[in-house]
């Protein structure tokens, strides 16, 4: 720990003293929780109605960086450990920062980007496909993600100082491979031949000092699916890249909780859509032989076809692939100064931000494939049969399979009994056979978004372009190179492009043209149609170029206001009761006297549901070290690795519910005596919710 500080202050130093071009801005981060209701709402992600939360593993973070240049213009960027960002929820975070600041925040300069877990709470999208699976919308979920990322942009600012950004990158393998490897080779082979890989394994990183050289943070982008926890997953987590993002705080943050400290560290999603962390490849379940290639189905008898991460089980594979991402960030921040691939960002900072009806667009871009310009227009949203195949990270329902290019009459009446597509509908879809008409479906309200966000940022000589989707390994290229071409075409300036993927508001993935031909799960999710790339170069080509000159564009058409509208079949908390001749917080199984290393906690609390109280920035649970016969400390809470918390009902007509936690004691833990305090609420059959807490007795944990 030493040691890498040392070295990281010696490379700033050197830079100071060898006049390397500074820029000074003003740079603040900040942190903010986000865990929705853990237990009885659906994860989101998988789309698997079976998966309903029943605990925490890890909390979910949102994590901030504003920058202001000399001239007072001003961004901020925002990762969340979320599914994906909805427009709604971005509304209103940006309503609650300008009842706060005034118009110094707006659409236009602040982009809100997930992760892409998929073991977090759902409901907070408004658009009926995706929240279907979670049996529709969910204040409670969607009311503490608006407060904690408005928190953490407000902390960010309140934390704002005189700083400077350094850029590095590093590569880094055994962390992903492409899941749709046949439809990759699709794309051109003298494009192909360009790169080493069929997936980007480039780890870049945006550092934020201060102009004493104290590191504030550092936000890490990489291309990967956080799906190491796979869709049997009933505990709240932030997958591989969340607990990258705990390991690189915890580096920087000693002696503080997971979520608590000043050092702010992120690993933001990237051009992910068809890049997956499950390195072992999919197999068949059962059989254990490879799946098709093109289909990836199994002969019958052969279970499903499943990858699978590196680890053991998925926790030891998250365990495992988060720990690579945290040493490849550790491994930039820690470089000796005459090894460094770091510079210095300099210029000053710019945005642009447009809505764009992708259905109504028609318009032109240049292939540089072909080298021809192509005529491009959008479809309305509809989603292709490879769609419910789902992916080898989460395989679907039925028959279906990947690569699909024919439709089924018996699916086809279901999809029109839902909503038709017309004749020109299916023509502008092809070969996409379409599934479901989401762009025709109004019923109770918007199906999928037609209205889509682009969005850059530019600080100094770098930009981040904020897409609404998850882009394919070549279609996150091909952009970032057009971006690339048109900001020095224009400024004159060579830039560092990084792609910022779920952004802003959702709509599902985009592949290239090539790779839409081939229909698996990826192109079958292009809900845009086959030019939706196309598009998006378009769009972002136009966009760069006025940001570089200065120029407004027209703000676009508005996405709609839904929040009115909103359904939802979850139920709230009726009451809770407990067992006669036990009270809420006692503890009905206690712990052993005496534990070793490597051997796991036990306990088990009379509960009520976590649901009746979040404990937001606070914790259900502390597992207490002694310190002397007056003073314990907090070792662990719900925010640990270490740690789960798994509740279940045991009566559900009167109410009864039971809330263990595990503790598994890692060769880091420090022996002595400790204890685990459990806090809840529960609700009172006649009204009200009131405090309780449940303490077991004492135990020892062993030296080794």
């Amino acid at each position: 720990m030493a040691n890498r500080k040392v070295a990281f202050l010696a490379f700033l130093a050197v830079s100071f003293l060898c006049g390397l071009a500074s820029a000074t801005y003003k740079v603040g981060v900040g942190r903010a929780d986000i865990t929705g209701p853990p237990v009885e709402i659906n994860f989101m992600g998988y789309a698997n109605i079976k998966q309903v939360g029943r605990g925490i593993h890890t909390r979910v973070f949102a994590r901030a960086f504003v920058v202001e240049d000399e001239k007072g213009n001003r961004v901020a960027f925002v990762s969340a450990d979320a599914g994906m960002m909805g427009y709604g929820l971005k509304r209103e975070v940006i309503k609650r920062l300008q009842a706060r600041y005034g118009n110094l925040y707006h659409n236009d300069n602040v982009a809100i980007s997930g992760t892409h877990t998929h073991g977090a709470p759902g409901g907070f999208l408004m658009h009926l496909l995706y929240d279907i699976s979670i049996l529709g919308f969910v204040p409670q979920t969607f009311e503490v993600m608006a407060q904690g990322l408005y928190l953490c942009i407000k902390r960010a600012t309140d934390n704002l100082v005189d700083g400077r950004i350094l850029l590095s990158k590093t590569t880094v393998l055994n962390v992903n491979i492409n899941r749709s490897p046949s439809s990759y080779l699709r794309n051109p082979a003298e494009e192909r031949a360009q790169y080493e890989h069929d997936t980007d394994k480039t780890l870049t990183q945006l550092r934020f000092v201060d102009l004493e050289n104290n590191l504030l943070g550092a936000f890490n982008w990489y291309a990967v699916h956080a799906t190491s926890m796979n869709n049997t997953n009933r505990l709240v987590t932030s997958d591989n890249v969340g607990y990258a993002a705990l390991l690189l705080e915890k580096e920087y943050n000693p002696n503080k909780m997971p979520g608590k400290g000043k050092f702010v560290g992120a690993f933001c999603s990237s051009n992910l859509g068809d890049v997956s962390p499950n390195i072992m490849g999919p197999k068949c379940s059962i059989s254990g032989n490879e799946c098709d290639l093109l289909t990836s189905r199994c002969p019958t008898g052969e279970g499903d076809c499943f990858a699978s991460g590196p680890g053991k089980d998925m926790f030891e594979s998250t365990q495992i692939l988060g720990q690579r991402l945290a040493d490849a960030a550790l491994g930039l921040l820690n470089e000796q100064s005459q090894e460094s691939t770091a510079r210095e960002v300099t210029g000053d900072v710019r945005f642009i931000h447009q809505f764009v009806d992708m259905p109504n667009y028609n318009g032109s871009t240049y292939n540089p494939m072909s080298r021809k310009v192509d005529k491009v227009r959008g479809c309305q949203p509809a989603m292709g049969y490879s769609f419910a195949a789902g992916t080898t990270d989460g395989p679907g329902a039925f028959s279906f399979e990947q690569g699909t290019t024919t439709d089924n009459p018996m699916w086809n009446f279901v999809r029109d009994f839902i909503a038709a597509p017309t004749q020109e509908d299916i023509k502008c879809h092809e070969p996409k056979p379409i599934l479901l008409a989401t762009g025709r479906a109004t019923f109770p309200y918007e199906w999928q978004p037609k209205i889509v966000s682009d969005q850059l940022l530019k600080i100094g000589d770098v930009i981040i372009a904020a897409v609404p989707c998850e882009f394919t390994t070549m279609a996150g290229r091909r952009l970032r190179n057009q971006i690339r071409a048109a900001a020095s075409a224009v400024g004159g300036i060579d830039t560092e492009v990084i792609i910022a993927g779920l952004t802003n508001i959702y709509t599902s993935y985009t592949v290239t043209p090539e790779e839409y031909q081939a229909q698996r799960y990826e192109a079958a999710s292009t809900i845009f149609g086959p030019h939706t790339h196309s598009i998006y170069m378009d769009v972002f080509e136009r966009l760069t170029k006025a940001m570089m000159r200065n120029e407004t564009v027209d703000a676009g058409p508005s996405p709609p206001y839904m929040n009115d509208v909103m359904l939802s079949l979850n139920t709230g908390v009726l009451f809770d009761g407990h067992p006669i001749n036990t009270d809420f917080g006692y503890v009905k199984s206690q712990p052993n006297k005496e534990y070793g290393i490597n051997e796991t906690v036990k306990v088990t609390y009379i509960s009520g549901n976590p649901r009746n109280n979040l404990f937001t920035e606070k914790t259900y649970f502390t597992i207490e070290r002694k310190i002397n016969e007056d003073r314990w400390k907090v070792a662990y809470t719900d925010a640990s690795w270490e740690t789960k918390m798994v509740w279940h009902r045991t009566n559900t007509i009167l109410g009864f519910s039971e809330m263990d936690i595990y503790w598994d004691i890692s060769p880091q833990t420090l022996p002595g005596e400790y204890r685990i305090r459990h806090s809840g609420e529960y609700k009172y059959i006649l009204g009200g919710k009131y405090p309780y807490e449940g303490l077991t007795h004492s135990f020892t944990v062993k030296e080794d």
